[in-house]
């Protein structure tokens, strides 16, 4: 079985995506789909452990009990703690290594293994996975080495909703610049 996939993208970080993706797990949950969040890459300074000892981001917790589910790693299979000069990764719950911004990025193909087998094994065992982006997909210096957006959307084959913050103002000029910034396959991914 393959899940069908869902992409929850923002044109910031802190603009409602992982509480968005948390009310859509329980709205699906109460609905009886079977469905699990994903975030292949967070960024945060304290982690949840789940059963097995493995941290994973406390939102990606709180999302997997929307959904009716035990937290697991493969929900959340990189998981970043800022560090003066780099951050911690942790990569399926366990410290992999501490890295520097530029070996990060070299080090992505490893990194893009990890999050590929985490959400191929969630998909093989739900009928939906409720996918949440990092920050935003539209940052040209960043796009080469993108672990968490359009690069994870692509291989969901999911579509994509671009979440706005409209309480911080610009939020319009945010969605439309984002959008005018994605390349054009990216960019025939958002429906809405």
């Amino acid at each position: 079985m393959r899940a069908r996939a869902l992409m929850l993208q923002g044109t910031g970080s802190h603009v409602g995506k992982s509480l968005l993706v948390a009310g859509l797990c329980r709205l699906f949950h109460r609905a009886g789909v079977r469905a699990a969040p994903f975030k292949a890459q967070n960024m945060a300074l304290n982690a949840y452990v789940t059963r097995d000892g493995g941290e994973i981001g406390w939102a990606q917790a709180v999302q997997a009990e929307a959904a009716g589910l035990e937290p697991t790693v493969d929900m959340n299979p990189i998981l970043l703690k800022p560090q003066t000069g780099g951050s911690q990764v942790i990569v399926h719950g366990k410290v992999w290594a501490t890295l520097a911004p530029e070996e990060y990025y070299r080090r992505r193909a490893e990194l893009w293994d990890a999050v590929r087998a985490s959400y191929r094994r969630l998909a093989a065992v739900h009928k939906l996975v409720i996918i949440e982006g990092a920050g935003s997909p539209a940052e040209p210096n960043l796009m080469a080495h993108d672990l968490a957006n359009m690069a994870v959307a692509r291989l969901a084959r999911a579509p994509v909703l671009l979440v706005g913050d409209i309480d911080r103002g610009g939020a319009f000029a945010a969605l439309l610049g984002t959008l005018a910034l994605l390349p054009p396959g990216d960019r025939r991914r958002v429906r809405g």
